[in-house]
């Protein structure tokens, strides 16, 4: 079921610094931001080759990645994103494997306009992860 790492993504306080910190100091290839109002984000995605790193600010009243920032103001890495072939067949295998899947269990279009469903960080080591069905 589990397919290649599709990006691990950083919260950011300031994405435009971050957004050069890649771009400038580390010489990524990275993307025009994108606003997200439906998951309450902002991204930038660097593309490092066989993978790419997400860079996510916090977008408008009661964002997620808000909190994140609240506890962690420097960033840090936030999740981690999986590809797989079915999304439905994953979210489902998930449930009954006792994994929680956020919010209303449906999945989201995500960032690169594909469905997404993200799994409780409490069911994987601490860390919350995200499927994308490719």
């Amino acid at each position: 079921m589990l397919g290649r790492l599709n990006h691990v993504a950083l919260a950011v306080p300031d994405l435009a610094a971050a957004t050069a910190l890649y771009r400038d100091t580390l010489g990524g290839k990275v993307s025009e931001p994108q606003a997200l109002p439906e998951h309450g984000v902002t991204v930038v995605f660097v593309d490092v080759g066989n993978t790419k790193i997400e860079l996510l600010e916090p977008l408008g009243e009661g964002s997620s990645i808000q909190t994140f920032i609240d506890k962690n103001p420097a960033g840090g890495m936030h999740h981690v994103c999986y590809e797989v072939d079915d999304i439905i067949a994953a979210r489902d295998r998930m449930k009954e494997s006792g994994a929680r899947v956020l919010g209303d269990g449906e999945p989201k279009i995500g960032a690169h306009g594909k469905p997404v469903i993200f799994l409780h960080p409490k069911d994987f080591m601490g860390t919350l992860v995200e499927l994308e069905q490719v």
